[in-house]
C-alpha cells in the first residue's frame, strides 16, 4: 500500500523535474526552429527567390533537403540543409552559432579567472540563459574550454604568410604571495590571399631572447613560412632570435615605438615640431630620399642642441625605412605595428578586470580565449592588403635580375 503513496515532497519534485524538461524542450525547440529558418532564409538569398517564386532574375531552384545534427546547449538540434540544383549550399550560419557559444564559454572564464563568486556565477547565468551554473560544471567548462584553445593554439600553419607582425603584453599573476610578472607573446599575419590570421600565442617569463627564441620556434615547427617581411618594436632579443630563425627576411620596426623612443629625450615644449620632422622622413617617395631628409633631420636637432635625439635618429633611422622594399599600396599598414596594438589593446582591456592572475597559464588561457574569439568575427574575413601586387613585385625584380645577368 505505502508503496503506492506518493509523499508531497515526492511529488513536488516530480513536477518541478517535469516543468524543467517541459522548458529545456521548448528552449531546444525553439533554437531548432530559429536555425532552420536562417538556413531557409540563406538559401532563398542563394536563388535570388523564395522557394516556388518565378521571375527572370532567379539564380538557382531548390532540390529538397538532408537532415543534419548539431549539439548546442540547449541539446541536440536537427537541421534541414538546403540542396540546390546549380551550386553547393554553403552556410557560414552554424559557424557564427559555434562563435556564439564560444564567446559565452569565454564570459564565465572570464567571470571565474577575475575572481567573480561561484554563487555570483551562477546567479548571473541565471539571469542571462535561464539556467544556472553549478561549481561542478564551471570546473569542467573550464577543462573542456583550455583543451579546445590548446587545440587550437597549437594547430598547423597552413599555406604563406609574407607579412608578420609580433608584439608582447606584460600581466601580472601572484606566486608565493607575491606579485610577479608574466609576458603573453603574440602573432598575426597577413597570408598569401591578403587576409589576417592569427599565428600564434603563447606564455614567456618576459620579453628577452630566450622568450623570443622560444616562440618563433613555436611558429615555425607549426609551418609558419614564405614570411618577407616581420613587423615589430625594438624589443629585447627579439632582432637577434629573428636573425636566428629567419635569417632571409627582412624587420620593419614600427615607426610609431620609433617615434616614441626619440620623444623619451626631447623637451615637451619641442615634442610637435620634432614628431612633424620624423614624419617628413617617412613621407619621403623612396628609400633613397627618406634616408636623405634624416640626414637634413639628424643635422637639424644637433642644431638644436637635441644631441640624445639627433643620436637616436642617426642609429635607428634605418630600422624603420625597409617598408619601402614593399608595394607602395601595403606601405601604410607595414611600417607600422598597428595591426596588432588594436588586438593588444582590446586583450588588456579584457585581462584588467582579473588584476593578478594565480599563474602564467591562466593569463594564457584568457589571452588565447580572446584572440580565438577575433579570429572568428569579421575581423579575419576581411581583405587586408592585395598580395598580387606583391607577386608581381618579386617577379619583376627576378625578371630584371636575370636580364642582368
Amino acid at each position: 500500500m505505502e508503496e503506492h503513496c506518493t509523499p508531497k515532497a515526492q511529488i513536488i519534485q516530480l513536477n518541478e523535474t517535469a516543468v524543467r524538461d517541459h522548458l529545456g524542450e521548448m528552449v531546444r525547440s525553439t533554437v531548432e526552429e530559429t536555425l532552420n529558418r536562417m538556413l531557409d532564409a540563406e538559401a532563398d538569398r542563394l536563388c535570388n527567390a523564395e522557394k516556388y517564386q518565378r521571375h527572370e532574375a532567379r539564380a538557382d531552384t531548390r532540390a529538397g533537403y538532408y537532415q543534419r545534427k548539431l549539439q548546442t546547449k540547449a541539446g541536440e538540434v536537427t537541421l534541414n540543409m538546403p540542396k540546390l540544383r546549380r551550386q553547393t549550399f554553403e552556410t557560414a550560419i552554424i559557424e557564427r552559432y559555434r562563435r556564439r557559444e564560444t564567446s559565452v564559454e569565454e564570459a564565465l572564464i572570464e567571470m571565474y579567472l577575475a575572481g567573480v563568486s561561484v554563487r555570483r556565477i551562477e546567479d548571473i547565468t541565471e539571469t542571462l540563459w535561464g539556467t544556472k551554473v553549478s561549481p561542478g560544471t564551471i570546473s569542467n567548462l573550464n577543462k573542456k574550454v583550455y583543451a579546445k584553445i590548446e587545440e587550437w593554439r597549437n594547430r598547423p600553419i597552413k599555406g604563406e604568410f609574407p607579412y608578420v607582425y609580433l608584439d608582447g603584453i606584460v600581466l601580472k599573476r601572484s606566486w608565493g604571495g607575491e606579485v610577479t610578472n608574466v609576458s603573453v607573446l603574440v602573432a598575426i599575419g597577413v597570408n598569401d590571399q591578403g587576409y589576417r590570421k592569427i599565428l600564434g600565442v603563447c606564455e614567456g617569463a618576459k620579453e628577452d631572447k630566450a622568450g623570443w627564441s622560444s616562440f618563433l620556434r613555436h611558429l615555425k615547427e607549426r609551418g609558419l613560412t614564405g614570411v618577407r617581411l616581420f613587423i615589430t618594436d625594438a624589443c629585447m632579443g627579439l632582432v637577434e632570435s629573428l636573425a636566428e630563425f629567419y635569417p632571409q627576411t627582412k624587420w620593419q620596426r614600427c615607426t610609431v615605438h620609433f617615434y616614441r623612443n626619440v620623444f623619451s629625450v626631447v623637451p615637451a615644449k619641442r615634442m610637435a615640431e620634432v614628431a612633424a620632422m620624423l614624419k617628413a622622413i617617412h613621407a619621403s617617395e623612396d628609400k633613397k630620399a627618406a634616408l636623405e631628409k634624416a640626414e637634413a633631420v639628424f643635422a637639424k636637432l644637433e642644431a638644436m642642441k637635441l644631441k640624445e635625439a639627433a643620436k637616436k635618429v642617426q642609429e635607428s633611422i634605418a630600422e624603420t625605412l625597409s617598408y619601402y622594399d614593399f608595394p607602395r599600396e601595403h606601405r601604410i599598414r607595414i611600417r607600422t605595428n598597428n595591426a596588432l596594438e588594436r588586438i593588444m589593446k582590446e586583450i588588456r582591456r579584457r585581462t584588467k578586470v582579473v588584476g593578478a592572475f594565480p599563474d602564467g597559464h591562466s593569463a594564457l588561457m584568457l589571452c588565447a580565449a580572446r584572440l580565438r574569439h577575433i579570429a572568428g568575427t569579421q575581423w579575419g574575413t576581411k581583405r587586408y592588403l592585395n598580395i598580387d601586387l606583391l607577386r608581381e613585385q618579386e617577379l619583376n625584380q627576378q625578371l630584371e635580375g636575370a636580364e642582368a645577368v
